[in-house]
């Protein structure tokens, strides 16, 4: 069907991959839509993953003001994470989406054939933002990710990719624009303040998104424990169902604490100069948390493998 509806219409093709995520790409679409004479009752369909949902989301929102789009997400991440809830956006130097608009599309249509031409690394990575929605909303589907090892082809996938998009759904319904001074959609985050950290350091592209995020979980789940809100055992619960999907649970290589602890302080999540974090009340529920000493953080980004 969209293959029919876009067949005779122009289009852009921009690279995957993090490093895509830039204003110059940004500035591409733009172009692209003012070059071709689209008007405010024009529609732009942005097929893709991540990336190309977040940039081109983000021209739509900016474009005339605002014309209409719509998402057709090709990658787990982005069908069960990214192409929902209306955040769209692009990365500066400084950190990981910096600069966007929350800018809902039309609609978002989820094919499940596109899952079967996904590299296992990149299939992999989407499960990472799987294993994130039942750890800070689900029990039972992270019970369920613990049971099973997910892929494109098991029959259950498709009904998690909509338990994924209806929690999301439900959180961003409660707090659209992230302004609840606790909690809200802010936990949609969890895993990210160490995962964003991960990403502009190590440099965008040596990590999938979602490498960073299982990584970040692990994080999360550490502190957790440090702060007396997970049992040592639940650590290894997280720790064994992200690597059970395929998923690293440390650095690949050292990264200096420094710039990791830099990173941080870009976090849009940030309050008045302070960290704040997506941290686990228990398997199943999350809460934000600020104040945390920075002695405890650099402890957790050492057992991730952080040097210096």
């Amino acid at each position: 069907m969209v293959a029919r509806l876009i067949a005779d219409k122009p289009r852009l093709l921009l690279p995957s991959g993090e490093t895509t995520k830039t204003v110059g790409s940004y500035a591409k679409v733009l172009d692209f839509l003012a070059a071709n004479h689209v008007d405010r009752r024009g529609v732009l369909w942005v097929i893709g993953g991540g990336v190309t949902g977040d940039t081109g989301g983000f021209a739509a929102a900016t474009y005339l003001r605002g014309i209409a789009y719509v998402q057709v997400p090709t990658t787990l991440l982005a069908m069960v994470d990214s192409s929902v809830g209306g955040k769209t956006g692009i990365n500066l130097t400084a950190g990981k989406n910096l600069a966007g608009a929350i800018y809902h599309p039309r609609a978002v249509l989820v094919c499940g054939d596109f899952l079967r031409t996904l590299p296992p690394r990149e299939f992999a990575a989407g499960l990472a933002e799987v294993i994130k929605y039942g750890l800070l909303g689900d029990l039972a589907l992270f019970q369920q990710l613990e049971a099973v090892t997910l892929t494109a082809a098991h029959a259950e996938l498709f009904n998690v990719i909509r338990r994924c998009c209806e929690i999301k759904a439900a959180v961003v319904a409660a707090d659209e624009n992230e302004t609840a001074v606790e909690g809200g959609r802010a936990l949609l985050n969890l895993g990210h303040t160490f995962g964003h950290a991960i990403e502009n350091v190590a440099g965008y592209g040596a990590y999938l998104h979602g490498e960073a995020v299982a990584v970040g979980l692990a994080g999360a789940a550490r502190l957790s424990h440090k702060l007396g809100q997970l049992s040592a055992a639940d650590v290894e619960r997280v720790e064994r169902v992200l690597t059970r999907h395929a998923l690293p649970v440390k650095l690949h290589t050292a990264l200096p604490m420094g710039a990791l602890m830099q990173a941080m302080q870009h976090d849009k999540k940030n309050r008045d100069g302070r960290l704040r974090f997506v941290l686990l009340q228990r398997l199943g529920e999350a809460a934000t948390r600020s104040g945390i000493e920075a002695a405890m953080v650099q402890e957790v980004w050492r057992e991730l493998g952080a040097g210096g």
